[in-house]
């Protein structure tokens, strides 16, 4: 059954103890909370990391997006081969340590996109959108690539046909997040993990339980998929999910409380169950609320806090046969 998990630092603060008085055992390791130039770890620095959260009663369930690949394995570029073997190594560092899911993206060059991180929603809580007509180039910093859509099929086959053998053997599954926003493209770059038909495609690359979806539900949304469609399509080939909503469509949207957007978020956790989905469900994109600075948008502590006990009700509600 789906077990509620959070971003959590890897050092101990307050959340650590909000996840536990909360029920949550399970952690979350992204570059929001350690640095996005810090994309990896020895096995010395996994290891204690580990031993920390399991020392607090916390297991590390996902390390997502901190992962050794950049653009050089994305794009096919010089060095890829040496990148690759990182990853490898990195791994069977996570199978050695216990933790099951390694999340990570295709997107070359532009990661998550947004154009307004202030849109007040219910009771003068903030979150953001995107808006192609107000997209304006490249993101400050990133730089333009020379890329198709097929050159990025073409590597990303090439990436699971050598790592994903690695990580049967380690026992760790690997979920591949989708683009977000999930547009053909982006400030000129292509994008190819945007469409329901594009997953069943890299499903098919190498078939294999280890090659699997991260569901991030706003992005499937933003897709024009049906949730639990798209939930009972992928079965147990989803490895990880983000409890998400948002309204509207790639070209624009904007993100919703997890209890007012369009999808019927009881009917997607009927799908999960019924799936048999055992792996951690993560809130995503929450609200700002009251008190909060608006400094992480999407991800200040009391819209997730909100998010596990609507979450928690929702499973209940499901565990019950309601």
């Amino acid at each position: 059954m789906v077990e509620p998990a959070l971003i959590l630092p890897p050092e101990p603060d307050d959340r650590w103890k909000l996840a536990r008085q909360m029920g949550v055992e399970k952690a979350v390791v992204h570059p929001l909370e350690i640095g996005e130039d810090k994309r990896f770890w020895e096995f010395e620095e996994l290891r204690g990391m580990v031993n920390w959260f399991e020392g607090a009663g916390l297991d590390v369930a996902v390390i997502e997006g901190s992962v050794p690949i950049t653009d050089k394995t994305r794009l096919g570029l010089e060095g890829r081969e040496e990148e690759i073997e990182t990853f490898k190594q990195f791994l069977r560092d996570c199978g050695e340590l216990g933790i099951p899911t390694v999340c990570y993206d295709w997107m070359a060059s532009v990661r998550w996109a947004r154009t307004d991180v202030h849109i007040e929603s219910r009771g003068g809580s903030l979150t953001s959108g995107f808006d192609l007509d107000r997209m304006e180039g490249l993101p400050e910093g990133r730089e333009p690539v020379d890329v198709t859509h097929e050159e990025l099929w073409g590597n990303l086959e090439y990436f699971l046909e050598e790592v994903v053998p690695v990580a049967e053997e380690a026992g760790v599954k690997l979920g591949l997040h989708p683009d977000d926003p999930p547009r053909e493209e982006l400030a000129g770059i292509p994008r190819i993990i945007n469409s329901v038909e594009a997953y069943d495609r890299v499903l098919d690359i190498v078939d294999s339980p280890h090659n699997g979806v991260t569901f991030g539900q706003g992005n499937f949304t933003a897709m024009g998929a049906d949730i639990p469609e798209a939930i009972r399509h992928f079965g147990d080939r989803i490895v990880f999910a983000h409890f998400r909503d948002v309204e509207g469509d790639a070209d624009g949207f904007v993100e919703t409380w997890h209890d007012d957007g369009p999808t019927d978020m009881l009917e997607a956790m009927r799908a999960y169950h019924e799936v048999g989905f055992e792996g951690v469900m993560r809130p995503d994109h929450v609200p700002t609320m009251a008190g909060e600075q608006n400094d992480n948008p999407g991800y200040e502590t009391k819209g997730r806090l909100f998010a596990i006990g609507y979450m928690k009700g929702l499973l209940e509600a499901v565990e019950k046969g309601s």
